[in-house]
């Protein structure tokens, strides 16, 4: 009878029932470390790349167990089994990520789960050589470098980061070259606070709690988890949970102007912001930067669908405007003059551009970004703002809005308040 039982092993003893299938397998598979010191008759395969060993399991003749690190359900190889048409028994350990908030005393009902395995196929192949059970570690990646979930290689580590950036407790699964370090380099600029958690599970067990500047200049144990904190920002309901994870997304958007801190109504209107927000779509794992922020109603909203944001001001009358409006929602502020301050920053997968003309512009579209929107008063700005997108590869699309508000007269009836008129230009890269 053909039978697949999927067992989490995380160093210590197994259970009565993941025994029982052990000693009825004819076909045991599992990294080095899993395998070694088990009594068994069966047939044992050393864990390499993914794809070969899934295929094996699934062609086999008879009943084969599968070792894994930690919760096989949990960004692990239970979802590989099943889509090459195996329906395991799954025998789970805790997972990780549970493991490392244990250690730390910390809940995690609250916090963000997401996996840095981003790197080139060649290296991807490379690791799992020298280390072939990394894709039992929660968060397995095939040997082209391809993340179980169907994400770019090169985009793991990004996002998780931008993941980073946004929220104030998030877990991040590593791997060799997407490690501590990396991540305390890419936090650069950002307040955040790593507990390394290495080799869960076995006698060289250690947690390390560090701050992501000084995690960049170590050397860390592979395998780890990383649980990457804000210190100052606490849960984000002192009230019990009711949903794990980032809770639900903003009741609205577009918010009213009365809703933001602003000078003399120096601040992009809802109705403008509404059609800014669509053609930017900022979500989790986004880097959004608003460039010329003003008042910082863009950056907040954007920063409210959970992308990480950069808010790029040189006036330091907005200074204290963005920093009100943005509280508690982890933008970051960069108080310079563009183009010039933009150098540095973190690779951005979307722009506004609230000021500055063609050269900020200009300047924004030599780092690529997939989308980016400008707000124009005036008509004369929408044909070079056109060319500099249409120029740089960007499919592009300019609208006038206008919106006219209902205003209470005396008697109960209304008349229609006209707003200024503003014309938005945005890019897509193809």
């Amino acid at each position: 009878m053909r039978r697949v039982t999927v067992v989490g092993h995380d160093g210590g003893g197994l259970s009565a029932a993941a025994g029982a299938a052990l000693a009825r397998a004819t076909l045991v598979a599992g990294g080095a470390r899993h395998l070694s010191g088990l009594d068994v008759a069966a047939e044992c395969l050393v864990m390499g790349p993914v794809a070969p060993v899934v295929a094996r399991v699934a062609a086999h003749d008879g009943e084969a167990v599968v070792l894994a690190s930690g919760d096989p359900g949990f960004f692990g190889i239970v979802a590989a089994l099943r889509r090459a048409g195996v329906e395991p028994v799954v025998i789970p350990a805790v997972s990780s990520v549970a493991a490392a908030f244990a250690r730390a005393g910390l809940p995690w009902d609250d916090a963000l789960v997401v996996s840095a395995h981003g790197r080139d196929g060649a290296a991807a192949a490379s690791a799992l050589r020298d280390d072939p059970f990394l894709w039992t570690l929660d968060a397995p990646i095939g040997a082209a470098g391809v993340h179980k979930n169907g994400s770019s290689p090169a985009g793991g580590l990004r996002r998780a980061v931008n993941v980073c950036r946004a929220y104030p407790k998030v877990a991040v699964l590593t791997a060799p070259g997407s490690g501590p370090a990396e991540l305390g380099a890419a936090l650069a600029g950002w307040a955040r606070t790593l507990v390394v958690a290495e080799r869960l599970g076995t006698a060289q067990e250690r947690l390390v709690t560090v701050e992501a500047a000084d995690a960049a200049a170590e050397s860390w144990a592979d395998p780890n988890v990383v649980l990457v904190l804000d210190p100052d920002r606490p849960r984000r309901d002192p009230r019990p949970g009711w949903i794990a994870g980032a809770g639900p997304g903003p009741a609205g958007w577009a918010l009213p102007e009365a809703a933001y801190a602003h000078r003399d109504s120096m601040i992009t209107k809802a109705e403008v912001r509404a059609y800014v927000l669509a053609r930017l779509g900022p979500r989790l794992g986004d880097l959004v930067w608003d460039v010329g922020a003003g008042s910082g109603s863009v950056a907040a909203e954007c920063a409210r669908f959970g992308a990480a944001v950069l808010a790029v001001e040189r006036d330091p009358a907005a200074l204290p405007l963005i920093t009100a409006n943005t509280a508690g929602l982890g933008a970051r502020l960069v108080a310079g003059d563009a183009p010039d301050c933009l150098a540095g920053l973190p690779q951005p997968d979307a722009v506004f551009v609230g000021g500055g003309g063609p050269p900020v512009l200009a300047a924004c579209v030599a780092r690529r970004p997939a989308r980016i929107v400008t707000a124009l008063a005036g008509l004369e700005r929408v044909g070079p703002a056109l060319g500099v997108l249409g120029d740089a590869g960007y499919r592009t699309e300019g609208v006038q809005l206008q919106a006219s508000r209902l205003s209470p007269l005396p008697g109960g009836s209304h008349r229609l308040a006209a707003t200024n008129p503003v014309f938005v230009v945005s890019g897509e890269l193809p």
